[in-house]
């Protein structure tokens, strides 16, 4: 097993903020890669500095519409491997740090950019955020209740789903085939683009089925009270998803509701079951039911809140909830590596750190002077 991690002497300078961008580099930290995150100071009070994304990182302030700040990026990006940036298309092409740019010094720099809509198209220079870019992909259409109106989502599906992952797989595989062609390359990450694919599966049940697919009015999405949630006497949650007759067989016999079993997906009795199934579940609480069913195999489960996941046995098991202490001793909980690798396993080596706490350590190691750095931090460079 080789512990420091599959990303293992690759160098990423990440210009991104905010969510998807840290997000995504993070990731890469996490297995092995030496990130070094960089914003400018401007950004440090504005509330939206989401610090649990530093953690395997070292973070910089950089002032790049300064002389001096443009010299210590490029030095920073001549021995890099990935360069991650979040601007607004034209952004990084006005701030004179753009892929061309780039690469001139370092041919073989892997250059990932990660926007809203993409780098070209009519909407490439609308702003928005992850409500939009569900709302423009179709996603937000099937989310809430049925004949009711959009309901927005408590997670970020856009940033994460369509932005991080999508960019990750890109990084991943550009820097694979710079391993067979030597070359680097440009990454264009729509977050729109990459929530879309989402739709995979709605897409092919409106086309085969002839249905169209509306909130929560589909085959996986409380249309069948196979698939649904239901509330318990206690006013919380459990669902179910026994889709596969074999589990609604068990499920049905369980509940001592054998008539339902040739019933499963009858359009004139669904209502009718769904309803039944609603009366039944109330009758005990959520604690009884996950008692009750948890190992039958009928695919259920409870509706945890993030609480009870902070607790949970499996997930702490998994080694998916971890705590540490933070710098003023307080004890703050974070989210495991989910990718689980047997050879060379990712690691949480450092918390994250604060604001620009790297910045001097980073510059220096480029071959500034003590007295150039604080110069640099009064003026506003760093």
């Amino acid at each position: 097993m080789i512990q420091q991690g599959a990303l293992h002497g690759i160098r990423v300078v990440d210009l991104s903020r905010m969510l998807p961008g840290p997000y995504c580099s993070m990731i890469l930290a996490d297995h092995g890669a030496e990130v070094i995150a960089v914003e400018d100071r401007k950004f440090a009070s504005d509330g939206l500095f989401f610090n649990d994304l530093n953690r395997n990182k070292r973070h910089m302030s950089l002032n790049l519409k300064t002389v001096e700040g443009l010299e210590i990026f490029f030095k920073l990006v001549e021995k890099a491997d990935v360069v991650i940036e979040g601007f607004r298309p034209g952004v990084v092409q006005r701030l004179g740090v753009d892929y061309d740019a780039v690469r001139k010094g370092n041919p073989g720099i892997i250059y990932c950019s990660i926007s809203g809509y993409g780098q070209t198209g009519p909407m490439r220079d609308r702003v928005g955020h992850d409500v939009n870019y569900i709302s423009n992909a179709g996603i937000l259409d099937l989310v809430g209740e049925k004949g009711g109106a959009p309901v927005i989502p408590g997670v970020q599906i856009a940033d994460i789903a369509g932005g991080t992952m999508n960019a990750a797989v890109g990084i991943l595989l550009a820097l694979f085939a710079r391993e067979k062609t030597g070359k680097g390359q440009y990454i264009d990450i729509s977050m729109t683009d990459g929530v879309l694919g989402l739709l995979t599966l709605p897409s092919f049940l409106s086309q085969s089925r002839g249905q169209k697919q509306q909130a929560s009015d589909g085959l996986l999405s409380h249309r069948y009270a196979c698939y649904n949630t239901y509330m318990t006497a206690d006013g919380r949650y459990i669902s179910l998803g026994a889709l596969e007759g074999r589990f609604w067989r068990r499920l049905c016999e369980h509940l001592h509701r054998p008539q339902y079993i040739p019933l499963h997906y009858d359009e004139q009795k669904r209502d009718e079951i769904i309803e039944d199934f609603r009366r039944i579940f109330r009758a005990k609480s959520m604690a009884e039911w996950d008692a009750e069913l948890a190992e039958m195999e009928i695919c259920f489960a409870v509706v945890k809140n993030m609480e009870e996941i902070m607790t949970d046995p499996h997930l702490r098991q998994r080694e998916m909830v971890h705590s540490y202490t933070g710098e003023n001793g307080e004890v703050k909980h974070g989210f495991g590596i989910p990718v689980k690798l047997s050879e060379t396993p990712g690691s949480i080596r450092t918390i994250p750190g604060k604001f620009g706490e790297h910045t001097r350590e980073i510059v220096a190691e480029l071959g500034y002077a003590t007295e150039q750095i604080e110069a640099f931090l009064a003026r506003g460079v760093l």
